[in-house]
């Protein structure tokens, strides 16, 4: 074992049914699905209860129904989620020297040098108890050598528990395990693992490296060390104005407010799919404008954490309305995503039907292959007639 790092992973366990469960305790102990509530929904995320009849994430809400007959089935509330999300992270940033939100109900700690002045065990321990007494969420945590060790020792310790996996200890610890436990082996790489005899972490150590390279490319170099516990990656401190941006000061200056909007929708639709690229999701918009004179106005607001146009681009158009109050020329506008955390929106969670996100499935697709100038929304390209009028023509 080359590191010498102390990492911890904490997770907040079946996080949106905590909440839920927060909200109504009648909900303890019941098998719940929360997602889309008709048929052709899916599971966004379920209970340990429902887990027990095979249910799982990303299964059509029809099946789920089948298996669990008696399960309560809830929509959802994205707005709550992202409170209880920022809870957990402000009581983190207090405490922790180093730490990388890494999704919405993921964190990780870089408390390397601790134990000179606390027992590292001790400390992490009395952190989950504060967060635990001043949430009411339970949250699990696994502690050790870097990243991929501590996620997979958090995966052991569920759920509510804690485990610490101490530097000798990590390749007699994760040697039994499937390889279904190591971050980056989906489904396809599991299935391809498997027809090659290699179930556990142990076998996929006896493989030579320059094999795994062979077969999976580079990511088979990085499967292969994560097996043998080794994970360079540092823990990215968290800094709330991450952030992706873009603004465009105008040739000419302008009151047109229905190219404005158009223009602000454009710049929304572009930088929404960048963070979609980026598997992010952010949790504040805000909207700047400057007027002719070079006054500069910004509003920004706090949004339940999403990667979608639609969303955002509502938020968008309500603040700029709220920010373009004196009728004078426009120079600039912009806009700006921040408070980004990890966490591909690849379902719309909480809807009846999952056409929405197979459209901008869809549509990211092609930005990817002709380019994201070519793929947009009617409202936001100008006419010929528009632009004309625009510039006074």
């Amino acid at each position: 074992m080359e590191d010498k790092r102390t990492v911890v992973h904490l997770d907040l366990d079946t996080f949106f049914v905590s909440v839920e469960r927060l909200q109504n305790s009648s909900l303890e102990g019941k098998p719940i699905l929360i997602g889309g509530t008709s048929d052709r929904g899916v599971v966004a995320s379920c209970s340990y209860e429902a887990r027990t009849y095979g249910i799982h994430s990303a299964m059509p809400m029809k099946m789920a129904r089948v298996l669990c007959p008696d399960a309560i089935i809830i929509r959802g509330d994205m707005d709550a989620y992202s409170r209880y999300s920022r809870m957990v992270t402000e009581i983190i940033k207090e405490d922790a020297p180093v730490y990388e939100k890494a999704s919405i109900d993921e964190h990780y700690l870089d408390i390397t040098g601790m134990d000179r002045f606390f027992g590292n065990y001790k400390w992490t321990s009395e952190l989950r108890e504060r967060i635990i007494k001043e949430t009411g969420l339970p949250i699990s945590f696994g502690l050790s050598t870097n990243k991929t060790v501590s996620k997979i020792v958090t995966g052991e310790a569920k759920p509510n528990g804690i485990l610490h996996i101490k530097p000798v200890e990590v390749n007699p610890f994760l040697g039994p395990l499937s390889i279904r436990k190591i971050p980056m082996i989906g489904a396809k790489s599991f299935h391809l693992l498997r027809s090659m005899g290699i179930g556990t972490i142990h076998t996929l150590r006896m493989v030579p490296p320059d094999m795994m390279e062979r077969v999976m490319g580079k990511n088979g170099i990085i499967v292969w060390r994560k097996a043998n516990g080794i994970d360079p990656t540092p823990v990215k401190p968290y800094i709330e104005a991450k952030s992706i941006s873009t603004e465009s000061t105008f040739d000419v200056d302008t009151i047109d407010v229905v190219w404005l909007k158009q223009k602000l929708i454009s710049m929304v639709e572009r930088i929404a799919y960048q963070l979609r690229e980026k598997q992010k999701l952010a949790s504040t918009i805000t909207v700047k404008i400057r007027y002719s004179n070079f006054d500069t106005y910004t509003l920004q607001k706090q949004i339940p954490y999403t990667g979608f146009d639609h969303i955002l681009l509502k938020e968008a158009l309500s603040l700029f309305d709220r920010l373009y109050q004196r009728r004078m020329l426009l120079r600039l506008i912009g806009v700006k995503l921040s408070g980004l955390v990890g966490g591909s929106q690849q379902l719309n969670m909480f809807e009846d039907t999952p056409e929405m996100t197979s459209l901008y499935q869809a549509m990211d697709r092609m930005r990817m292959r002709y380019g994201e100038k070519y793929v947009k929304r009617a409202v936001g390209i100008r006419t010929v007639k528009e632009r004309n009028h625009n510039y006074g023509l």
